[in-house]
């Protein structure tokens, strides 16, 4: 287990053996034995675990890490773990298991308003806690894919809408298109002709050779700077990190 800028990553290493089929879980817990504990017992189950100790790292874990799966303390040292799952909730439908020794019924009520998952009162059982991991990993794992999430951006299959964050995007049917095919080449080098083959369903022949730039630039003027970037002499290319969810 190794530390680097306060936050722990107690998970197998990213390196190129590793299947991609690796669930991951955040784990937001300040008790620090606790913590340990949680993430030895699900590494072992075969998890991918990140931990963090406050919701400021918790929230930098999951933007680089896009877990599967949250399991959060409640009370923590600089913010409630509550006002950690309504943030998430704005941008991620993954699921959230909360701990907590608050046990009354008002407490769970406004837990499942924000939208957790489930709750487990402290103290409790790891095998309790890995057997609901288990449930929540095998619907996440069978779930189809409605979203496709980079940074504050969501854009769902079914709607064919574009959210950032809770606010929709006005998007053209050629808007979106666009950006769902940058979405899913994610962090590729997409040529102007691929792109017009892809989104126009045209070679190019009979094609104004503005209308990819003219549509890139309206498209980030709508979703804000830092996700599309011009690769001179080749093409575009989506810069950030993009998962289903």
């Amino acid at each position: 287990m190794t530390e680097k800028r306060g936050l722990l990553y107690n998970g197998r290493k990213n390196d190129e053996k590793r299947s991609e089929a690796v669930q991951k879980i955040l784990l937001l817990e300040d008790d620090r034995n606790l913590n340990q504990g949680i993430s030895l017992k699900l590494k072992k189950e075969g998890y991918e675990v990140y931990s963090a100790f406050t919701v400021k790292e918790a929230e930098t874990l999951f933007d680089a890490a896009r877990p599967d799966l949250i399991i959060s303390d409640v009370n923590l040292p600089d913010k409630s773990g509550l006002d950690f799952c309504a943030e998430i909730r704005k941008k991620s439908n993954v699921f959230i298991i909360f701990l907590t020794a608050l046990d009354s019924e008002i407490d769970m009520v406004n837990g499942y308003d924000l939208g957790a998952d489930d709750y487990v009162t402290k103290p409790f059982s790891l095998m309790v806690l890995v057997s609901k991991v288990h449930a929540f990993m095998r619907r996440a794992g069978s779930s189809p894919k409605n979203w496709i999430c980079s940074g504050y951006l969501r854009v769902s299959y079914a709607e064919m809408k574009a959210y950032r964050g809770e606010e929709q995007i006005s998007l053209s049917r050629k808007e979106f298109r666009l950006l769902l095919y940058l979405m899913e080449n994610a962090r590729q080098i997409l040529s102007k002709e691929q792109i017009l083959e892809h989104v126009w369903d045209v070679d190019g022949q009979f094609v104004d050779e503005n209308t990819v730039p003219v549509n890139i630039s309206r498209l980030k003027a709508k979703i804000g700077e830092g996700y599309i970037q011009n690769v001179r002499g080749m093409g575009y290319i989506w810069i950030e990190e993009c998962v289903k969810e």
